[in-house]
């Protein structure tokens, strides 16, 4: 195994997950294949790494990151928990359902900081270009150190492409945008609210990120939000000050015209209109080819590139389930790598794909959607040794969120919930979500202590 080398593209969440998956073999006394894993940015982490920045990055590469100041996690953290890492053994004590981007960073650097996964990460590095030579069955990586300004190549027998897929704006174009005087901005670039105060905001698509975007802007004042859908609406009951109108036809100044007739005025333009796959540094041979979706078509178990199974891809998928999914692709990928598992024919691989892809064009609701990736990984469950965890109690979780959310999208995140891994109840924010403007660990760690040492009043 040591004379294998496996190459790792981005050191996201589902790149940390490849190494950690390696090392939990490795503690069971298995010989470790020689890993390196390259990361384009100067911290792990991927769209968890926050950065001010927006276009570009400190080298001129396009930038990762589409987090933004004041984002709160938008589903119950105990849907997305590590079942051998807990938020109880990180943060010693219970803390509430849906904490802020620090502290949830916070947490899944916890995980990494316990192995010795840095010693496996290039930072500042990115991948230029891939090959697969079939006579010799490796693939040679161009590379680029950033800091140095040095391209050289590595070769490797298994290729992990970990490097998400929501760092690509798909940004569309509608008639007289180019002559709008306001600001108009991707969701990718935007990096918080603060500036949107007391301006009337536009934002365009119906995604979780211009629910989660629009929700923001009103909580931290804007004068009003409308959000613009292309098929339909959002469909929860909006406060005062937020709505929802059909797609834009056209704008002229700072005039938007919908398609229902209405005509209103903008300060600000915010495209929420979702990412593409993009992967420049793949050939058109090895590119995986597909819109966001809960199973893209030629991966077999979401996992394996069907016509080569060498190469590898993690988190692919449009996502309910997010860190301990791409677990549980990382622990089944590895056993194949490390042989401790076969893959069936590709003709077997195909007929099982189609299965899933068909029920997949049957989907319809959110929740068989939950539903649908609950059997997804209960299938990946089944083919590696990753420690289990009740998967149907996250599904029902899922599902309570779902509808939290049409009960009030102002006080969802104010709900607990308990953890599968541990059966911890989790504990209230001290000041409800609404209120909460300062999204720092130091605010919202801290001042539970604080809170916890005021006598309880007679």
């Amino acid at each position: 195994m040591k004379n294998k080398r496996i190459g790792i593209i981005g050191a996201g969440p589902s790149g940390l997950a490849q190494i950690r998956a390696f090392e939990a073999l490795q503690n069971q006394g298995y010989a470790m294949p020689e890993i390196i894993c390259f990361e384009k940015q100067d911290n792990w982490g991927g769209m968890w790494n926050y950065t001010w920045r927006t276009g570009v990055g400190k080298y001129g590469e396009p930038l990762h990151g589409s987090m933004y100041k004041y984002l709160w996690s938008n589903g119950p953290k105990e849907c997305l928990e590590f079942s051998d890492y807990s938020f109880d053994e990180h943060f010693k004590k219970p803390i509430s359902s849906y904490p802020p981007r620090p502290v949830l960073f916070d947490y899944i650097q916890g995980r990494i900081k316990k192995s010795n996964a840095r010693e496996y990460i290039r930072f500042n590095t990115t991948a230029r270009w891939v090959s697969f030579d079939e006579d010799t069955q490796k693939f040679t990586v161009i590379l680029d150190d950033l800091k140095i300004d040095k391209t050289y190549s590595e070769e490797f027998d298994f290729l992990v492409v970990a490097s998400g897929h929501f760092s690509t704006p798909n940004m569309p174009y509608f008639k007289g945008i180019e002559n709008f005087p306001g600001t108009v901005i991707h969701a990718h670039d935007f990096r918080g609210a603060d500036q949107f105060k007391d301006l009337n905001i536009l934002l365009i698509g119906s995604s979780y990120s211009a629910e989660d975007i629009g929700v923001q802007c009103y909580k931290h004042g804007a004068k009003s939000v409308t959000l613009s859908y292309r098929s339909n609406p959002i469909g929860i009951e909006w406060p005062d000050g937020i709505k929802e109108l059909p797609l834009v036809t056209h704008f002229e100044g700072d005039k938007a015209y919908f398609k229902d007739g209405t005509t209103e005025q903008y300060d600000a333009v915010i495209m929420c209109t979702g990412y593409k796959h993009k992967f420049p540094f793949l050939p058109d041979e090895l590119r995986l080819k597909t819109k966001n979706n809960l199973y893209p078509d030629n991966l077999y178990k979401g996992i394996f590139f069907n016509d080569l199974p060498q190469l590898i891809y993690l988190g692919m998928q449009d996502q309910y389930y997010t860190f301990n999914m791409f677990d549980t692709q990382a622990w089944v990928a590895r056993d194949f790598m490390m042989d401790r598992l076969q893959l069936p024919s590709p003709a077997e691989r195909r007929i099982d794909m189609d299965k899933w892809l068909e029920r997949n064009d049957q989907l319809q609701t959110s929740h068989e959607n939950v539903d649908f990736q609950t059997d997804y990984i209960k299938d990946l469950l089944s083919m590696s040794d990753y420690p289990h965890f009740n998967l149907d109690e996250v599904a029902r979780m899922f599902k309570e969120w779902l509808q939290d959310k049409e009960d009030d999208i102002l006080t969802y995140r104010d709900k607990t919930f308990r953890s599968v891994v541990t059966g911890t109840m989790a504990k209230p924010h001290h000041t409800d979500w609404m209120d909460e403007l300062d999204d720092t660990k130091e605010r919202y760690l801290f001042e539970a202590e604080e809170e916890e040492m005021i006598p309880e009043k007679m």
